[in-house]
């Protein structure tokens, strides 16, 4: 059964394209971070292990919360990894076991990334009649500035 929340169904599909493709980028962080969380060594190993672990774990939460939003706006949510690369704008590393500095200078990036892109996406939720997603995104990105800050101390 389709919606009936206000929002007409070709809106619906925008929004949930977009919300796909912000599932896919926290996915796509998600497993870079446990990555790093898992091959971190170096001075700050057990700062850096426990700072990733906390990292993940918010967008862990975060990666339910999309796909349930997708779901409440009628679509369904995808849920593979190939579907996630696909849909994704963040890039894998695969291989590739980089320092300490070059892990924070990395997940730094792909935040700021996921920062600016959902900066240009709460205007078109708004414009889809979308109040609730530009909310929800505008949510996230103040939990991908938070978690960017820090890693960004790291580097000062």
């Amino acid at each position: 059964m389709n919606p009936n929340i206000g929002i007409t169904t070709k809106n619906l599909k925008k929004s949930t394209s977009i919300l796909t493709t912000v599932l896919s980028n926290e996915m796509i962080l998600y497993v870079k971070t446990r990555k790093f969380h898992w091959n971190i060594s170096g001075n700050s190993f057990m700062e850096l292990h426990k700072l990733f672990e906390e990292q993940y774990r918010i967008l862990e939460n975060n990666i339910d919360e999309v796909a349930e939003r997708i779901s409440q706006l009628g679509e369904k949510t995808i849920g593979t990894m190939s579907e996630f690369i696909e849909n994704s704008t963040l890039k894998e590393s695969p291989k590739e076991y980089v320092s300490q500095k070059n892990m924070l200078e990395e997940l730094l990036k792909d935040h700021e990334q996921l920062i600016n892109e959902f900066r240009d996406f709460i205007p078109t939720f708004e414009d889809c009649q979308d109040a609730g997603s530009a909310d929800f995104i505008t949510g996230l990105l103040q939990q991908h500035e938070k978690m960017a800050w820090i890693l960004r101390r790291y580097l000062d």
